[in-house]
């Protein structure tokens, strides 16, 4: 097969839709596929220039009305090489106008949510969500119900996505599963990558620390995160908290006041965005990787944390967090400030058999829920039913 993925953005700073379709990528190519990205990135960004994959850039998606022009005319032209595609996210102008150059090419698509459909968004931005209801019944409801089959990561993301909107409910929705890179599998030296790590917080020396690695937003808690850790830093003085990711809001300023108002600034790093060979040894050198999001639909970094044997600490509101604990691999807490520091010393009180065996569970959970090759042949699987389906009805 041939596969279009659309998607907004191939920049890695956009979290895990684009890291998850780069790994699918990866994989399906080693199957024999081959695979196109069309992107409203601009040409000349840095992502688009090094980006390993076949990739159409179309543009900014502004001005929209040009933008719509651009990717209809992008769209029109890849449908005619192309036997399938998969639309990441919803609300975009990448995804609502591409149902029109698919159906008339007669090319199938299927539709990943990335958790865009949970009501944590309606009750955060009601005034929003009057809008999204008017572009889900002109474009965004009928890109749905057109798809062969609306994917989710889990079952809870499947089930916070019932009703979300007015019309247009009835399409084939289908849970898939979901994966991140296998980090323990990683093909980077591992002296490099603990070096290069260390380097980006020069101040951390040999200390221990629990990991944060995601964008650095509201949605994500990065404010309560602080807070616990300023409420059980005594327990343990030689515990650190590592904060890193981009932070495309500019509220990092604003937490680090926070973390000097408590006390800890001393004790909490901020390297920025860490890739490659240093994020592998971010990963696998953390006592435990925390992400207490409001909201999470999935939780790629989760899953990689998993990968690296890392326990994860997360809140009940990051949708695998069923799985994780099913597993024994890490704990959950609600998305509070308590919640998050009740999780936090529970971890850091727990005996060294309770650690030693949560640890030991991590490895199992990844390969057997969130490997890359579970995910592909899940993938694989709707695509091939999707363009045979096409096919037969031709």
């Amino acid at each position: 097969m041939r596969i279009l993925h659309i998607i907004p953005s191939i920049d890695p700073k956009n979290g895990g839709p684009i890291e998850y379709a780069r790994v699918m990528a990866d994989a399906h190519q080693r199957s024999g596929h081959e695979v196109v990205f069309l992107t409203t990135d601009a040409p000349d960004a840095q992502a688009v220039q090094v980006f390993e994959f076949e990739h159409l850039a179309a543009g900014p998606a502004r001005p929209r009305s040009l933008a719509a022009r651009r990717l209809k005319r992008a769209i029109g032209a890849l449908a005619t090489q192309v036997d399938v595609a998969v639309i990441h996210g919803l609300w975009h102008i990448s995804n609502m106008v591409g149902m029109g150059p698919l159906q008339r090419a007669g090319i199938p698509w299927v539709i990943f949510t990335h958790g865009m459909l949970d009501p944590y968004f309606r009750k955060l931005s009601p005034r929003k969500n009057a809008y999204k209801q008017l572009a889900w019944s002109i474009a965004q409801g009928r890109a749905l119900s057109g798809a062969h089959a609306v994917l989710f990561t889990c079952e809870e993301e499947k089930r916070l996505a019932q009703n979300a909107f007015w019309g247009h409910q009835k399409y084939q929705s289908r849970v898939v599963a979901f994966c991140a890179s296998d980090l323990a599998q990683a093909d980077f030296d591992a002296a490099l990558g603990r070096r290069e790590f260390r380097q980006l917080i020069p101040e951390i020396g040999e200390r221990d620390y629990l990991l944060y690695l995601s964008r650095i937003h509201p949605k994500k808690a990065c404010d309560n995160l602080i807070k616990a850790f300023a409420n059980i830093a005594s327990l343990d003085p030689d515990l650190d908290l590592v904060i890193a990711g981009p932070d495309q809001i500019g509220w990092q300023k604003d937490l680090q006041h926070l973390a000097q108002s408590l006390g800890v600034a001393r004790r909490i790093h901020w390297p920025g965005m860490v890739q490659g060979a240093a994020k592998v040894a971010a990963f696998k050198e953390a006592r435990a990787f925390v992400l207490p999001s409001h909201q999470e639909n999935f939780g790629l970094v989760v899953a990689e944390a998993l990968s690296a044997n890392t326990p994860v600490l997360i809140s009940q509101q990051v949708n695998i967090w069923r799985e994780v604990i099913a597993d024994g691999a890490g704990l959950a807490c609600v998305d509070t400030v308590d919640g998050t520091t009740d999780m936090l010393r529970d971890f850091i009180c727990a005996s060294p058999e309770d650690l030693d065996r949560m640890k030991a569970a991590t490895r199992g959970c990844y390969e057997k829920r969130f490997s890359v090759a579970a995910a592909a042949q899940d993938l694989e699987d709707v695509l091939r039913q999707a363009a045979q389906r096409q096919e037969d009805a031709a």
